[in-house]
């Protein structure tokens, strides 16, 4: 099956069925799963363009009320934590899809800051195998009752994480929720059954508005076609999410809350040491494009190799594996034409 706006070939069974394992496995610490399917989608699908964002943020819309649904069906959504999550995140995820757009066509370069903010919440996720016992929980701030049991937290420095989350967010097409709930339950020490809840249904309203707001975005202009998501891939990522988190959210709470926070933590841990580890993609230029008799050249090398004012050119393109077939993937899907051969060339 060929997407024409990501220009992606896959299987259709391909995309819900990702999805589907990956909201099931995420729903149950209160996060849709979004932060991994972005690498799949730019890895495996090759899907590199600044539309890859707004299209993740579609599948956290349809895929997130299936386990906010159960978790409020069962009484188990924390709304005063969700509404300071909310109040955060809302503003955060305008302002970085305008810097997305703007300012980083290429997000990497904010990799490394949020490779070390999820490393540390990993840590404290780890070292914290448990929460604050309840009376820890009614030192003060907002305090909410949850299925007969009583929390507080402080919402301050909730609200300023969410909107730095929120900015962060808009950049990677999140919906923050891999930041929000580890901070919750780590640094705040509520436990995963109060945090869980909240967060997707903030998230959930966070992506709504995130992939709003780059459609009329695009159709202003700004970005220009790339930037546009992909809607008919994001629907089907988001319907193999939805069944996923509505089963999550459901195995909830059958899951003790040690295995919740090892299980967060060891999979933060994870993709933080892959953003701190992989190392710069490369960057593709396209030579004589289209020229009149002339054999276009495709050329890669580092990000940190390139001058810059290559990098500012509009010929330069993302292609994360750094391979000459992605090269030419890159310049097919850009619209660049290759009439006859293309001499790659490594530097």
């Amino acid at each position: 099956m060929t997407f024409p706006v990501s220009g992606v070939h896959c299987p259709f069974w391909l995309p819900p069925a990702v999805a589907f394992v990956i909201a099931l496995l995420a729903a149950p610490t209160g996060i849709s799963g979004a932060f991994l399917l972005l690498p799949f989608q730019m890895s495996v699908l090759g899907f590199v363009s600044p539309g890859v964002t707004p299209t993740n943020l579609i599948y956290n819309t349809v895929a997130i009320p299936g386990g906010v649904y159960r978790y409020a069906r069962e009484g188990r959504l924390a709304w005063p934590l969700a509404r300071i999550v909310i109040a955060g995140t809302l503003p955060g995820v305008c302002l970085g899809a305008i810097i997305r757009l703007r300012y980083l066509p290429d997000p990497r370069h904010w990799k490394l800051f949020v490779g070390v903010v999820l490393l540390y919440l990993a840590v404290r996720l780890l070292r914290a195998s448990q929460p604050a016992s309840s009376e820890d929980h009614l030192g003060g701030g907002i305090r909410f009752e949850l299925r007969g049991e009583q929390f507080a937290f402080r919402p301050a420095p909730l609200a300023a994480v969410a909107l730095l989350t929120g900015i962060a967010g808009g950049i990677y097409g999140v919906g923050g929720g891999a930041m929000i709930a580890p901070f919750a339950m780590g640094v705040l020490r509520l436990p995963a059954r109060a945090v869980a809840g909240a967060t997707l249904a903030a998230t959930l309203v966070t992506s709504l508005t995130g992939a709003l707001f780059f459609q009329v975005l695009a159709t202003l202009g700004m970005g220009g076609a790339p930037a546009r998501p992909d809607w008919e891939l994001g629907l089907l990522f988001g319907a193999g999410g939805l069944v996923g988190s509505y089963c999550g959210a459901r195995l909830q709470k059958h899951l003790p809350e040690r295995w919740l926070r090892r299980f967060l933590g060891l999979l933060l841990a994870g993709v933080a040491l892959s953003y701190l580890a992989t190392p710069l993609a490369a960057q593709c230029l396209v030579e004589n494009p289209g020229a009149a008799g002339g054999t276009p050249i495709v050329r890669w090398m580092p990000t940190s190799r390139l001058p810059g004012s290559l990098r500012s050119r509009r010929s330069t393109m993302l292609c994360p594996d750094g391979s000459a077939s992605g090269a030419l993937r890159a310049a097919a899907r850009t619209g660049i034409n290759l009439p006859g051969s293309v001499d790659y060339e490594g530097l």
